[in-house]
């Protein structure tokens, strides 16, 4: 007779294979991508780019999920805290993981601590743009008109601390030009406050005011990495406007939650290598004015170091508080 203790041992033991064999294989559902930023800023673009080829690479479709304000922390704080599973991932800016959270009160997160980086996907050169009825054509026509303004002049951001401010900032102490922030929930609000009126200049992605700017409706007066944007080849950057050393820009990264496990990160990162070495997502990304990223999760983790300790001085410099 069999005994009923060993009939359930046998039970157990058969079930082992089929049980190893039910684990689940990474991505078998769908991803969510973060955006903390409103549609039709830089984040929002690179996101949206990548998000199709990704869902080739991965065999899962990518949700990308916009959850704006707080200057982008709120989504990246939402993936801080997720389980690190690699379903709920990140496009983070160098404001989200390098500026913004330590000025809050308390931090929503531990920047260096509390993420996996995985791959730098673009960095953007920042755009000065006014509206095409403004009389400035270059960064000394901005200081003349604004001469010419009691109050000075209003600037738009999507947010405090962000790159965008922190640009911003800088051309104002360098310029001496008197220029009021005004911090939006998104680069969308911040944009369409200058087509308004509501603002008088705006510093921000490239890739968010470059149809503006083809379209006629804007003017750029500068770019602000040291050498030129492939995008305005006829647009003269801020250094050679007579303001040496003057290099901002705005880079885009795929990021975990911290823990993310080795097998994940391995398959994100090869993902999201093979994406942007495709030759018609790396046309798509420099068309729309974008300098394609790439190389490793390590290399991804020592920008975020790097930033966070440069861009922590400026911020520190330009005595910036959040209220």
């Amino acid at each position: 007779m069999i005994r009923r203790r060993d009939l359930l041992a046998g039970l157990g033991a058969a079930a082992l294979p089929a049980a190893a064999g039910a684990q689940e294989t990474y991505p078998s559902r769908p991803i969510t991508m973060m955006v903390g930023f409103a549609p039709g800023g830089g984040t929002d673009i690179v996101s949206r780019m990548l998000g199709p080829r990704l869902q080739e690479e991965l065999g899962q479709p990518i949700t990308v999920e916009n959850r704006p304000g707080a200057s982008g922390t709120l989504a990246a704080g939402v993936v801080a805290r997720a389980r690190p599973d690699g379903y709920t991932l990140l496009t983070g800016t160098v404001s989200t993981q390098c500026t913004v959270a330590p000025l809050m009160r308390p931090p929503p997160y531990d920047q260096l601590r509390d993420f996996t980086p995985i791959m730098l996907v673009g960095t953007l050169p920042l755009v000065m743009v006014v509206r095409a009825e403004n009389p400035a054509r270059d960064i000394a026509g901005l200081i003349r008109y604004a001469g010419t303004r009691p109050d000075g002049l209003n600037y738009g951001t999507s947010g405090v601390a962000s790159q965008q401010h922190l640009a911003s900032e800088l051309i104002a102490r360098r310029t001496g030009m008197k220029m009021t922030h005004i911090p939006f929930r998104g680069t969308g609000q911040s944009v369409n406050a200058l087509l308004a009126g509501d603002v008088d200049v705006n510093i921000d992605t490239l890739a968010t005011y470059l149809p503006y700017i083809r379209e006629g409706r804007m003017r750029a007066l500068a770019t602000t990495l040291p050498q030129r944007a492939t995008a305005l080849p006829d647009t003269p950057t801020v250094q050679e406007q007579g303001f040496a050393g003057y290099d901002m820009s705005v880079w885009y990264m795929v990021l975990g939650p911290a823990g993310l496990p080795p097998e994940v990160l391995r398959k994100l990162e090869a993902a999201y290598g093979r994406s942007l070495a495709d030759p018609t997502i790396n046309r798509r990304l420099v068309e729309a004015g974008y300098i394609p990223g790439g190389g490793t999760a390590a290399d991804a983790a020592g920008l975020v170091r790097r930033d966070a300790e440069r861009l922590g001085r400026l911020v520190q410099e330009a005595a910036i508080r959040l209220e």
